[in-house]
């Protein structure tokens, strides 16, 4: 099994490598019917687009989709999207000493390992780069799911320096290149990234996405919980280490009267809910609250600081990463973060219509 799709009745595969002539989705179990168009999947694109500020890599790619087939004036037609998206800016040479020392932290002795050969250039199927398909494949996600959900990504924290929640302001997020929701941590981890480039290091940082407006009921006991499916969704993008749902590892330090999310009687004749600490899901299915997967992404791998490694014949060498590179990949994971939660979202409303209507 090659393992290039990820979904179930909204299922979607990505192809493409970081330097090859073009990568791409392809959506399957799209309804028919659905409004879509190019203009719609192109404003996620331009949040992920690269090349936007000093703290992302500078090269330079359009990132423009064009949709081959599913859609037929302005409608899905209910067979496969294909989304495409062309590289314009490939620079091989770059990689150059790729080719023979292994890059610690990247997948190159993994792949190595695995298939007994690797695409050196920028990693080939391992780079991020992959990550433009899936918030193209997320838009068509968010198209199927309506207006009536809300899905918003930020950052929380850069560098280990958090936001303070109480001057989260959801206004401020478009406003500065890190997606940040309080005004006064922009300056922070500028300045913390400014340092981190400089000496030819990198920073993680930690994502947070919240979908409201998703109906109770969404998700399924046991074996296809709607947080396992978003927990496997956001550990699959790239560079993320951990995921939590709501409280997630905070839960453990807290009493149950604590954990608890207590209820009211509603005025719609629903529950009332007084707290979030489980993310907007209970025994698998979402509960009608705010569903809040949060993610961890290590610093980048590929730095200018020499690092220790062997090449692919055994020997002992140093290595330095050079070409373009995200100082803190958790920048641009925001839009691909989204998509991914849109594409869970998106196959749960389709699995809970189709068992009971």
């Amino acid at each position: 099994m090659s393992y290039n799709s990820f979904g179930h009745l909204f299922r979607f595969a990505t192809w493409g490598e970081s330097h090859g002539p073009a990568l791409g989705a392809v959506v399957d179990g799209c309804p028919p019917g659905v409004a879509l168009s190019e203009a719609d999947i192109q404003p996620f694109l331009d949040k992920r687009r690269p090349g936007t500020s000093r703290f992302t890599t500078q090269r330079q790619e359009p990132d423009q989709v064009e949709i081959l087939s599913g859609v037929y004036e302005g409608r899905t037609t209910g067979t496969p999207i294909s989304l495409m998206i062309r590289n314009m800016d490939q620079r091989s040479k770059d990689y150059a000493d790729v080719a023979v020392k292994y890059r610690p932290g990247h997948a190159d002795y993994a792949y190595d390992a695995k298939y007994g050969l690797r695409d050196p250039r920028g990693g080939g199927r391992s780079s991020a780069r992959e990550t433009a398909a899936r918030v193209a494949a997320g838009a068509v996600a968010r198209a199927v799911l309506g207006k009536t959900i809300s899905i918003r990504g930020y950052l929380v924290e850069l560098g280990g320096d958090a936001i303070d929640r109480a001057l989260f302001d959801a206004a401020a997020i478009g406003q500065n290149p890190f997606f940040c929701p309080d005004a006064a941590a922009v300056q922070r981890w500028a300045a913390l990234l400014d340092a981190a480039r400089k000496s030819g290091s990198s920073l993680g940082a930690v994502v947070e996405v919240t979908a409201d407006g998703v109906p109770a009921g969404w998700g399924a006991p046991v074996y296809h919980k709607l947080d396992s499916q978003l927990a496997a969704a956001c550990m699959s993008i790239n560079a993320v280490k951990g995921v939590e749902i709501g409280d997630g590892f905070a839960a453990a330090r807290l009493r149950g009267e604590d954990n608890a999310d207590p209820m009211r009687p509603g005025p719609d004749g629903r529950p009332l809910f007084l707290a979030n600490h489980a993310g907007g899901t209970a025994g698998g299915i979402s509960t009608g609250q705010p569903v809040v997967v949060r993610m961890a992404l290590k610093p980048t791998s590929s730095i200018l600081t020499p690092v220790e490694t062997v090449t692919r014949t055994g020997e002992a060498a140093e290595i330095v990463t050079r070409g373009r590179h995200d100082p803190c990949v958790g920048i641009r994971a925001v839009p691909v973060a989204e998509a991914m939660v849109a594409l869970v979202l998106a196959d749960a409303m389709l699995m809970q219509r189709g068992q009971v209507g």
